[in-house]
Parts: C-alpha cells; sequence; structure tokens
C-alpha cells in the first residue's frame, strides 16, 4: 500500500512538474505535418504524429531537434486531441522568437484555406487554417495582424457550426430560439479583444445568423423582425465593413414585406414597406457605389418599382 501510495506521488510530481515546466517554456506552433520521435533521432521510434497548428510547448533543444508538450489529433474527425512528450525536428515549428513568426502563419494559414476551398482539397485542411490562426493571436496577441487572424480563426469556426446547424431537423424552425444555436465564444473573443475595429464590427454581424428564422412560412412577422434586426445593425455599426450588406438584406426583406402583407390583406402595410425599400436601397448605392450591394439594391429598386415580387418563386 506505501509503495502504491508512492508510485501515486511521484507521477503527481512528475505531473506537476512537467506542468511547471511547459508554462515557463517558450511556446509554438506546428506550421506543417511532421512526426514526434521518443529520442532526438528520425530514426528512433515514432510516437505519434502532428497536423498544423497545434500547440508545442519548447522543453530543451538538441541540435536541429526540440524536445515538447506538444497537442496531437487523437481523432481527427472528432477533433478529439492529447498532449504528448516528444522530439521533433525544429523547423516543423514556429516559435514566439522566430523572425516574422506570426507572418509565417498567417501564410500557412491562408494556404490551408484555400486548400480547403478546393474540390478534392487537403482533408482537414479547414481545421488546420483556423488553429494556424488562432494560435497567431495565442503566441502574437500584440502583433498588428493578431485581430485579423482571431477574426478568420473565428468566421471558419462559424462556418464549420453554421453548415452543421443547417442540416439538423431544427433548421427549419420559424422561432430561432427552437434551432441549435451556432456557438458565440469565439466571435465574442473577438469582440472582446478587439473593440472598435473592423474585426468586431464583422463579428458582430455574424452573431445575427441566431436571430433569424428558418423558414418564413410566406407570414410576414419574420422578415419584419428580420429587417429590423439588420437596419438596426447598420445604425449602430455606420462604418462596418457589414453594413452595405446589412442594409440590402434589411431592404430585401422590406421588398420580401410588400407581397407578403397583400396576402394578409394589408394593403396599406404593403405600400409602406415598398418605400422603406427603396429608401434603405437607394442607401446602400450611396454608402458603397459600384460594389456588388449596390448592383444588387439597383435591381431591388427596380423590382419594387414594377411590381415583381422579391419573395418566392413567381412566373407571369
Amino acid at each position: 500500500m506505501l509503495q502504491k501510495r508512492s508510485v501515486v506521488r511521484s507521477l503527481i510530481s512528475l505531473i506537476v512538474l512537467t506542468s511547471t515546466v511547459a508554462v515557463a517554456a517558450e511556446h509554438g506552433a506546428t506550421i506543417r505535418e511532421g512526426e514526434i520521435y521518443i529520442s532526438p533521432d528520425t530514426t528512433s521510434q515514432k510516437l505519434t504524429t502532428f497536423t498544423r497548428g497545434r500547440e508545442v510547448a519548447v522543453l530543451e533543444r538538441s541540435g536541429k531537434f526540440l524536445h515538447v508538450l506538444a497537442t496531437v489529433d487523437v481523432n481527427p474527425d472528432l477533433e478529439s486531441s492529447r498532449d504528448i512528450s516528444g522530439w521533433m525536428l525544429a523547423r516543423n515549428v514556429i516559435t514566439q522568437s522566430t523572425p516574422d513568426g506570426d507572418k509565417l502563419l498567417f501564410g500557412e494559414a491562408i494556404d490551408s484555406e484555400a486548400e480547403a476551398s478546393r474540390n478534392h482539397g487537403r482533408k482537414g485542411a479547414a481545421g488546420d487554417a483556423r488553429r494556424l490562426y488562432y494560435r497567431i493571436y495565442d503566441l502574437f496577441p500584440t502583433s498588428p495582424i493578431a485581430g485579423d487572424a482571431l477574426y478568420r480563426a473565428a468566421d471558419i469556426e462559424w462556418q464549420l457550426e453554421k453548415e452543421d446547424v443547417s442540416t439538423r431537423p431544427s433548421a427549419k424552425s420559424q422561432d430561432p430560439n427552437l434551432r441549435a444555436q451556432i456557438d458565440e465564444q469565439y466571435m465574442r473573443l473577438v469582440m472582446k479583444k478587439f473593440p472598435h475595429t473592423k474585426w468586431s464590427d464583422l463579428a458582430a454581424f455574424h452573431l445575427i445568423d441566431n436571430k433569424i428564422c428558418g423558414d418564413w412560412m410566406g407570414q410576414s412577422k419574420c422578415p419584419l423582425k428580420e429587417a429590423e434586426i439588420y437596419e438596426k445593425y447598420a445604425q449602430e455599426y455606420p462604418n462596418s465593413p457589414a453594413t452595405a450588406e446589412a442594409l440590402y438584406d434589411a431592404a430585401f426583406r422590406y421588398a420580401s414585406l410588400v407581397d407578403i402583407y397583400r396576402t394578409e390583406a394589408k394593403s396599406d402595410k404593403s405600400s409602406d414597406a415598398g418605400r422603406h425599400a427603396i429608401t434603405l436601397a437607394q442607401r446602400v448605392v450611396q454608402q458603397a457605389p459600384n460594389s456588388d450591394w449596390s448592383m444588387r439594391a439597383l435591381r431591388l429598386i427596380y423590382m419594387v418599382q414594377n411590381n415583381i415580387p422579391a419573395y418566392g418563386i413567381n412566373y407571369e
């Protein structure tokens, strides 16, 4: 019994020591895939492999090798991971002391994001990009590109979750509170760490996704509520890169209400909705001339003025 307690105490001491060293050690991130070895020798036993953007704590150096405590994949499909100690080639790691380390990680993140957008691109490339962008913020928080990097990491996470949420049965729910919600923690982290920047403004725009209906069901309640949300965003964030889009989204919903109100026998509200749609669309043209949103706004104005329905499928 005493021997067992001694072993337990030794294990606890080792864990505490390793944790203390890891905290004091220089931290970094993997910039490419590779192997972790049991000793500083590529002919030694391979412990496991690692992917891009994984966090490492450098415990010691030996020639071209680093002894690290690294986070590695257990099941990439389930995004599960664990920490392991071993040796890896130093060239595979960008640390806080690497010259232009933030830019090197950013370049690899951009490349991984491009790979993810390709047909038959590298499996897991989107996850690689997300981790690499986040590591820039984590390792180089004062870098001029830290805000951009954190936003991009949050945006990739948001898009992946949004796609997953859209496949669930609740996705068509009219009430957004009955639909699975996209995790907001990373977008809110952007807003907290980089307030009053275009990154926080864009993060706030993403949050609207959790407030809109899954299906309007041909009723005026949802588009009216959504139009008010988008219009409010444009008022609160007048200098956001997403302001023109928000104004167009609001204008489109008012244009849709023109015909929805007619089906509800609310002719006065239909006329008001049309006027409001045109006013908002004209603001898009004024604020973002020659942009895609401006062109779409001009089209929307034409549709409303010529009684062309903006909502649903209509043929003459």
